[in-house]
């Protein structure tokens, strides 16, 4: 959620700031803006737009602006409505420009003092604090990068800065705390961005900031002091990304793009990461061995579907290693005081690295007297992945589709190399291992099986279209299937769907059950076949329409009321892999048929860097 980019230059950073902009859109927006300093005399030149950047992108080039100094920001609304007065960037006075992201949680404290000092406010954020806060401190001695330091000093909560003022025509001071920053190095030109991705076409040279520092760039020089003030240097690293990541290519959403991705992103999962017969566990880092030796219990802590992958994963934790396997959701972690017994490794999922809730329990781990912390994750650059004491990159490519796909896929290749792991350690037989390490080789070409149904799916999507809920089960490893599937579908068409562990219909759900309530249910030949087949027939013997997506050997027929989706025979272990993605595509079909806005639906963002 929001994007930040900055850049100061010897020539006109506009399409800078604006491309930086659209390759930051897959985050979640809801106003996009862009401020630069006039040449001339440092004039803050301000345009902002409510909608999509292409609105912003069009003003500008009825009315463009330019300059070799400027801000520019994607918006999604916290603290006020999406309308224009409320975009970014903030202004005081004419004479200071800010964009930020996060939440200031003493915003309206702030608020109240500094009206009593005269400021007017034209909006209803809590950004705009930032900008007569610091336009306060620089009235009193005129340096900006000083009265930026102060007012970030009174500040409650989380944020990204980046801040331009008229009477500093050639840099932007910028600073960060529980959210994203990065500094992009150019030639003779530099760059302040909230993802890297939005500056890759103009450089692949960062600084990633640490939490606390504060950064002034001018075109030909970096500064950077800590959170003690003490001046520092950080390392600049190379961040190489595929430009066909942010491509559609031939596919008419990123989001379809992403879901036929799978095959190879499994591919790329597990290449290096598994030998003949065994996982390689350098993998995880290379104090994995140690820490694995010592592991007694596992905490796993996400959100939303990556919650769901750490679900799938307590079921293989505890029947193929034997150990205690706890998973929470962040939000409600970092608010408990857990009890947390010896040799308990903690573990966080997070596709973007900078999920604040998941971050938060993350740092607070240590204190509560955890064995040591693990992060599967998307982004090698992020904050999860630094702050961890082990680390295993999902591989998954850039995913620019709001609703998670390929990284959820991902995530759960990468939690059963580590439940192979462990279980070596435990009560799993060695047999065991290489007898899954050969069904994981198999698992791309069969993934690329169950993709091969879109058409099928395409049209049993038309059934849904106007269908205002749908209720999803499976049992045992496919209830969280049934959870990811039922969030996909609304996420994506907005209608109504929730997912139930099929043996849980007596008591509640079979009261929703009518001829108007399609029921999807994943039911792969495991031992609980026969208890979810029973259950099925509760629904049919109330009207309720099945859709049942099973295998060959499942004993579904097609007939009144119940349509079968056969997907390829699948190891036991391994079937969540598989049959989420069918749900994939029938969330994606369905909400194609209804028309929303499949990579970015209303109100979601792809990395919440707020709580």
């Amino acid at each position: 959620m929001c994007g930040i980019v900055g850049a100061v230059a010897d020539r006109n950073v506009s399409p800078i700031l604006l491309e930086g902009l659209q390759r930051l859109e897959y985050r979640g927006y809801d106003s996009a803006g862009i401020g630069i300093l006039a040449d001339a005399d440092g004039a803050i030149q301000l345009r902002r737009r409510v909608g999509k950047v292409r609105d912003l992108v069009a003003d500008l080039a009825a009315a463009p602006v330019a300059g070799r100094n400027g801000i520019a920001h994607t918006r999604w609304a916290t603290h006020g409505r999406p309308l224009e007065e409320n975009a970014h960037p903030h202004q005081s006075n004419g004479r200071i420009c800010v964009v930020h992201n996060g939440i200031i949680e003493n915003f309206a404290a702030l608020r109240s003092e500094l009206m009593e000092q005269g400021y007017a406010f034209a909006s209803e954020t809590d950004s705009e604090v930032l900008a007569h806060l610091i336009d306060f401190h620089c009235a009193e001695n005129g340096a900006l990068l000083d009265a930026v330091r102060r007012a970030v000093q009174r500040l409650d909560g989380s944020y990204a800065l980046a801040v331009v003022a008229r009477e500093h025509p050639d840099s932007i001071v910028a600073t960060r705390v529980g959210s994203p920053l990065v500094v992009g190095k150019g030639l003779d030109e530099n760059y302040i961005a909230s993802d890297v991705l939005a500056l890759k076409p103009v450089t692949d040279r960062f600084i990633i900031l640490e939490e606390g520092d504060l950064v002034e760039i001018k075109a030909d020089d970096i500064s950077i002091w800590n959170l003690e003030d003490e001046s520092v240097v950080r390392a600049t690293i190379k961040v190489e990304t595929d430009f066909s990541d942010t491509d559609k290519g031939s596919y008419r959403h990123h989001m379809q793009k992403e879901i036929f991705e799978q095959p190879q992103v499994l591919r790329n999962t597990l290449a290096g990461r598994i030998g003949r017969q065994r996982v390689l566990e350098h993998a995880f880092g290379v104090r994995a061995a140690e820490v694995f030796d010592q592991t007694r219990t596992v905490t796993i802590v996400a959100c939303g579907t990556s919650f769901y992958a750490a679900s799938v994963a307590r079921y293989w934790i505890e029947e193929h290693v034997g150990i205690p396997c706890q998973v929470e959701i962040a939000s409600e972690f970092r608010y408990r005081n857990p009890v947390v017994g010896s040799g308990a490794l903690f573990v966080t999922i997070s596709q973007s690295g900078e999920t604040a809730d998941t971050l938060a329990a993350l740092r607070i781990a240590p204190s509560l007297g955890y064995l040591a912390t693990l992060t599967l994750c998307n982004v090698p650059t992020s904050s999860c992945v630094r702050e961890s004491d082990l680390a295993l990159m999902l591989q998954a490519g850039t995913e620019i589709g709001v609703a998670s796909t390929k990284a959820f896929t991902a995530q759960l290749a990468d939690l059963v190399l580590l439940t192979l792991l462990l279980g070596r350690r435990h009560r799993m037989a060695p047999a065991f291992e290489a007898e899954t390490i050969a069904n994981l080789r198999e698992l791309p070409n069969q993934m690329k099986q169950a993709l091969a149904l879109d058409a099928s799916i395409a049209a049993l999507a038309e059934k849904f279209a106007h269908r205002h809920h749908a209720l999803y089960l499976g049992r045992g490893l496919m209830y969280p299937v049934a959870l990811e599937g039922a969030l996909k579908l609304k996420e994506l068409s907005y209608i109504h769907a929730e997912g139930y562990p099929a043996g849980e219909l007596k008591h509640g759900p079979l009261a929703l059950v009518d001829d108007d309530m399609p029921v999807v249910a994943v039911a792969p030949s495991n031992d609980l076949l026969k208890k979810v087949y029973s259950n099925l027939q509760e629904v049919r013997a109330r009207g309720g329409e099945l859709y049942v997506f099973a295998d060959a050997d499942a004993p579904f027929e097609d007939g009144p009321g119940i349509t079968v989706v056969r997907l390829p025979k699948v190891a036991p272990l391994l079937t969540p892999i598989v049959y989420v993605a069918p749900l994939q595509l029938l969330a994606y079909h369905v909400a194609v048929l209804k028309g929303t806005d499949v990579d970015q639906p209303r109100n979601l963002a792809k990395s919440v860097t707020v709580e």
